[in-house]
């Protein structure tokens, strides 16, 4: 375990090494173009200070982050309160409610709470362009998260990752499973929740895996 409670120390590994400064630049020049990028720079590592590297007891993966104005917030599948709930987030708060009899949809969709308790909501890539998905892929950010798990991966132990969709399950060569636990699902996306996300238990079962190992229940319900 290292000895640092925040991510200091990946930050500096990181910024020492030339692929940072690239993807940096490109991200500066982005915003200092004509077009919106978003999270807002305040908010491209929010998932990092909110959740430090030693209180981490979950990780849930996502691919980049909402394209649309004032939605993305620094944390994987959340926006920000007033926002419409987008898709994916419902389908995830319909599993829920599957697990949890007793859970009440939010009417909003500000996953914070999550991150508070130890839940790493972490993108793959965490800068985009307004309206164009995806259209931050090749800057490097791979690069970046890929090396946040890995650095998860060597420097704790008994994290439940959860990858849902290919994409995120791609990510799974990163993990070591004698030290860590990984469920898989399809994306909860309208486009596939149907073909195994719903019913797939994953909340339910993380917490089980994590009273396994000693280490406090996640509490779902949003405040």
């Amino acid at each position: 375990m290292i000895e640092n409670t925040n991510w200091t120390q990946f930050f500096n590994q990181q910024k020492c090494q030339p692929y940072y400064e690239q993807l940096t630049k490109q991200v500066e020049e982005a915003r200092n173009s004509h077009a919106t990028i978003f999270p807002p720079s305040n908010q491209v590592f929010t998932a990092f200070e909110l959740t430090p590297i030693n209180e981490i007891k979950v990780v849930i993966l996502g691919q980049d982050p909402y394209h649309g104005l004032g939605q993305a917030n620094g944390l994987s599948f959340s926006v920000s309160k007033g926002q419409k709930i987008p898709p994916s987030l419902r389908n995830i708060y319909k599993e829920l409610a599957l697990e949890y009899e007793d859970f009440e949809t939010p009417k909003h969709g500000d996953l914070s709470s999550w991150a508070e308790q130890g839940v790493l909501l972490l993108n793959a890539v965490l800068t985009v362009e307004e309206g164009k998905a995806n259209s931050h892929k090749d800057y490097g950010w791979h690069t970046f998260t890929d090396n946040a798990i890995k650095y998860i991966n060597e420097n704790t132990k008994d994290v439940v990752f959860i990858l849902w969709g290919a994409f995120a399950q791609k990510k799974e060569v990163l993990i070591d499973l004698t030290r860590h636990s990984v469920l898989k699902s399809v994306h909860p996306s309208p486009l596939s929740a149907r073909r195994g996300f719903f019913g797939c238990n994953h909340f339910k079962m993380a917490n089980q895996i994590l009273e396994s190992k000693g280490k406090t229940k996640v509490n779902w319900y949003l405040p």
